[in-house]
């Protein structure tokens, strides 16, 4: 949380100029006295979250250039699990919806929204609550429910090197690629999939790929051209 004062910190992700600053007007609406910054990518928002994490919350928009799918969020919830994490998103289908809130986000507002709609959502996260959209009800578990819940969990305990290997891994590059692209050695790499096959309790490297394809739900991303 804030250490400055009794001053809100929010920091805006987004990378697309005019929504940054339609997002810095509806907080600025809900919090006058609000501190804001803006980060452009996901590599940047980290970069300002481990040079300060004095952030009371980060609004993010779903669809951005340096990450694919949910795995902006998967990111901030491994390495600042204490920071809450607002979706902002052009889509409004529930079950992205659905997607998001159980990966961690505190909640999830469209990019369609009037801006005192905006400013209230932000209210009422910043006081605890998780904010959706009011056309938004929560799919029925089904059959599948328990084991993805226990995938999310387990995604949850790999390290940000992991995840990053992980996300590699998905995009089918060979070790030695990977090795090359984190300034590492192959020995490093091997050891880090080693640890995500048994974090993930997955015996192959396309075994963790599938698993992991299916809470992308490949399937709706295409549907909706990817986030």
């Amino acid at each position: 949380m804030s250490t400055v004062g009794d001053t809100a910190r929010f920091l805006i992700i987004d990378d697309h100029p005019l929504f940054r600053e339609a997002l810095h007007s509806a907080v600025q609406a809900a919090y006058p006295d609000g501190d804001m910054v803006e980060a452009r990518s996901i590599g940047e928002a980290l970069e300002l979250l481990s040079a300060s994490s004095a952030f009371d919350l980060a609004l993010l928009d779903l669809t951005m250039p340096d990450v694919q799918g949910f795995d902006g969020l998967l990111q901030f919830r491994t390495r600042y699990p204490w920071l809450p994490v607002v979706i902002i998103s052009g889509h409004e289908d529930p079950k992205i919806i659905g997607e998001a809130l159980s990966y961690g986000a505190a909640g999830f507002i469209p990019k369609s929204v009037r801006k005192d709609e905006l400013a209230e959502a932000i209210r009422t996260v910043m006081e605890g609550a998780i904010s959706v959209p009011k056309y938004y009800q929560a799919a029925a578990p089904d059959a599948g429910s328990a084991d993805r819940a226990e995938l999310v969990r387990r995604l949850a305990m790999l390290t940000p090197q992991q995840l990053r290997v992980l996300n590699m891994l998905r995009q089918g590059m060979l070790n030695k690629q990977i090795a090359y692209e984190l300034q590492v050695g192959e020995t490093t790499v091997k050891a880090h999939v080693s640890e995500i096959l048994r974090k993930l309790n997955v015996y192959s490297r396309t075994q963790a790929v599938i698993e992991v394809s299916k809470l992308d739900n490949a399937e709706l991303f295409r549907e909706h051209g990817g986030f």
